[in-house]
């Protein structure tokens, strides 16, 4: 389902993307799938990747990396840029395989929406998310107060990766299995604010332009998502 607003706010962060151009080829076929090598863990990682911090953007750019085994849930994560610690992560409620089905066969808009928007707390702090994507709600998740070890070694092995798509090695001995890899998505992000209770995470090309693939979008009330949908 095309997106389709009437809100100034949800307006504004769409014309955003739309008015952008964009190249022709696909995003997946930019790059080549890259293995990494695996890193160790625990205090060495936090050291390397910084403390966690609060979940605020400062800046217009972030990075985004998407993440998972392609027969679990894909993850979700923010940073300021690769050596940060991740601000946000998100485990969506979707297979990794799934995702990829839905950026193989053309753009994808996932819709992340806080139901139960306070205001005590800037947008990216809330909690409780209702996802969508490409306009069907796919269930609910839960912001992570904590990563796992598994995520921590994740954005470690991927701290010299500004951008870029591939397979990484597997964490899991018994998931080492061809349908079950690990496998990953990292780009840099345009952020648009388009008020309190809207932002938007545009996914850049390599020659630095916004690009139309995949655009994030969250917002902090249905009304807001009834007039996008």
């Amino acid at each position: 389902m095309e997106i389709q607003s009437r809100s100034p706010q949800a307006m504004s962060l769409l014309r955003h993307a739309t008015d952008k151009r964009s190249r022709t080829s696909r995003f997946f076929g930019l790059f080549s799938f890259k293995l990494l090598p695996k890193l160790t863990t625990g205090c060495k990682m936090v050291s390397m990747l910084g403390r966690p911090r609060s979940a605020l953007f400062t800046g217009k750019f972030a990075t985004g990396t998407l993440f998972g085994y392609r027969r679990g849930k894909v993850c979700l994560a923010l940073q300021e840029d690769p050596t940060c610690f991740p601000m946000f992560v998100l485990e969506l409620p979707m297979s990794t395989s799934a995702l990829l089905k839905e950026m193989a066969s053309g753009l994808v808009r996932i819709a992340v929406e806080c139901e139960t928007r306070t205001h005590k707390k800037r947008l990216l702090e809330e909690m409780v998310w209702a996802v969508y994507c490409n306009g069907r709600k796919t269930g609910y998740s839960i912001k992570k107060k904590q990563i796992s070890e598994e995520e921590e070694t994740v954005m470690q092995m991927l701290r010299g990766v500004s951008m870029g798509a591939g397979v990484l090695p597997c964490q899991q001995q018994e998931k080492e299995t061809a349908d079950d890899e690990l496998t990953y998505l990292r780009s840099r992000f345009e952020r648009v604010i388009g008020s309190k209770d809207s932002e938007a995470f545009y996914m850049m090309n390599p020659d630095g332009n916004c690009g139309q693939e995949l655009s994030i979008f969250f917002f902090g009330g249905t009304s807001d998502l009834d007039r996008i949908y």
